[in-house]
């Protein structure tokens, strides 16, 4: 059973086929007045994956963000069938508003077969359930977000998918000085998923984009992107999809940064299942201004 915005998202992936590789999307309200990032990857990598065979997963893809998206207007989804292989198939989509190009995405889908198997052990992180939601967490901390609007915008993007931080978020701690540059959450969606793996591989990429650079901010005692004086936006985006796994059941999501410089911070992850299993590599760079006189 899915609440009212779990079926917002659902219906936001759900694209529309206007010719055979060419999709229509739109937009949900965002914490800042653009289109939000995780959105566009996640229904380039839809439109993509309604070009491949069921069989194939999908096992990577490589995104740049190439101009602001405008939410008032419809996404027309350009898919390129670059390749399909005996294995591998690979395709290209470009995401068009107002005549431009704002996204580009190229995916790769694999069929399966049997391989070496290996991974890097999942991190020490608390139970989720012992954990704030955001709407036990954010309201506490009114007084954190000078903009009433802010606080209300951030808690409608929590809606569709229960995150909880493991340890305080950057608007949270601004002020405190910095921290090491690492962040953990735990998310799942708030509701039951059918059974496809694109549409959990898809979930996944929207959310991924979430709280990716909060490290960034973290290593420097910033604010978040909405209530401090920070100017963030993301540059480009990859993920590996290394195992199977459902984005209605706790992931956790572990993530750092091992740089920031020349205006831009990066940001690297992995995302984990419950009981262990590595299902995911993330990297992410982005800009990260602050005012000159700072």
């Amino acid at each position: 059973m899915t609440n009212d915005a779990l079926q917002s998202l659902l219906d936001l992936l759900d694209l529309e086929r206007i010719e055979q590789d060419i999709f229509r999307g739109t937009s949900l309200p965002a914490i800042v007045p653009r289109v939000f990032g995780g959105q566009v990857a996640a229904q380039a990598l839809v439109a993509a994956g309604r070009t491949v065979p069921q069989d194939r997963a999908a096992h990577s893809l490589h995104a740049y963000f190439l101009r602001t998206g405008d939410p008032g207007a419809p996404i027309v989804y350009e898919v390129d069938r670059i390749r399909d292989g005996r294995s591998f198939t690979t395709r290209r989509v470009v995401a068009v508003q107002h005549g431009q190009p704002i996204f580009h995405l190229s995916a790769s889908f694999q069929a399966y077969e049997d391989g070496l198997d290996h991974q890097e052990p999942m991190p020490p992180a608390p139970d989720p359930e012992t954990l704030p939601s955001a709407e036990e967490l954010l309201p506490a901390h009114a007084d954190k977000f000078p903009d009433p609007g802010v606080l209300d915008r951030l808690l409608e993007s929590r809606a569709a998918v229960d995150l909880r931080y493991v340890d305080d978020p950057p608007y949270l701690t601004a002020g405190r000085g910095p921290r090491e540059p690492r962040s953990q959450v735990w998310f799942r969606t708030r509701g039951k998923l059918a059974d496809d793996p694109l549409l959990h591989v898809c979930l996944a990429t929207y959310v991924s984009d979430m709280t990716l650079l909060d490290s960034v901010l973290l290593a420097h005692g910033r604010g978040g992107w909405a209530v401090g004086d920070v100017v963030g936006a993301s540059l480009d985006h990859a993920m590996w999809f290394h195992r199977p796994f459902r984005a209605d059941e706790w992931l956790l999501y572990d993530q750092q940064s091992p740089s920031a410089s020349g205006g831009r911070g990066l940001g690297t992850a992995r995302i984990y299942t419950s009981d262990g299993r590595l299902a995911v590599s993330v990297i992410q760079e982005g800009v990260v201004r602050v005012p000159r006189s700072n």
